[in-house]
């Protein structure tokens, strides 16, 4: 949540949930309310526990599991649910640093994020009578379509789900990210492996219910 001042010098508390979920902001007043569209993406950054040093191979971390549990738990359970995918970055070490490989040029990766948007464009226009345009505005309606999963990646999912105590709002993250993937790839079903990257994408939902 934060603060936001209105034009009348109101000043109130925007939940993001709402506008996450659904795509609009609702204001209320004694006289009216309003709904506003406010389809955004949101990019947020962390310190990975209170000394910044988890996990860090350089670094000692002298925080305590209950000190981190307590910092991650500043953001709520609801609102890292409605966040797609939640990373660790390490630090670069000095051999990545000074490697000769070369990386997958920009010009490359726009090209296959535009071939997977206008494969996601076709899809939901032939077979959607809704107007959407892209994997994260898929209903479940739309997932039990478009994200049909083999036996396999059935029992993966159902391992990750109760092994980490994933909500609801997780699965269909995970379903969503996976069909993604599968589309940056250009392949017509979602795999075992699509759904085990997806669901690296969780990693705070694993610290949080650690």
């Amino acid at each position: 949540m934060r603060p936001v001042r209105a034009a009348d010098g109101y000043v109130g508390v925007l939940q993001l949930g709402q506008p996450l979920e659904e795509g609009t902001v609702c204001i209320a007043r004694a006289a009216m309310s309003l709904t506003f569209p406010s389809r955004f993406m949101l990019a947020a950054a962390m310190n990975p526990c209170p000394c910044g040093f988890h996990n860090d191979r350089t670094h000692e971390c002298h925080c305590t599991p209950p000190m981190i549990q307590r910092y991650i738990s500043k953001i709520s359970g609801p609102l890292l649910d409605r966040i797609d995918i939640h990373i660790d970055v390490p630090a670069v070490n000095y051999k990545e640093m000074r490697s000769t490989h070369e990386p997958e040029g920009s010009a490359q990766i726009l090209q296959r994020v535009m071939n997977a948007r206008q494969r996601q464009l076709a899809r939901f226009h032939a077979n959607s009578k809704d107007t959407i345009y892209c994997n994260a505005q898929m209903a479940p309606r739309h997932m039990r379509t478009f994200c049909s999963l083999s036996a396999d990646c059935e029992n993966l999912l159902e391992r990750a789900m109760t092994q980490q105590g994933l909500s609801a709002r997780a699965h269909d993250r995970i379903l969503k990210v996976a069909r993604t993937i599968a589309d940056l790839e250009g392949q017509p079903d979602i795999e075992t492996k699509h759904i085990a990257e997806a669901i690296q994408y969780r990693t705070l939902d694993r610290t949080f219910w650690a």
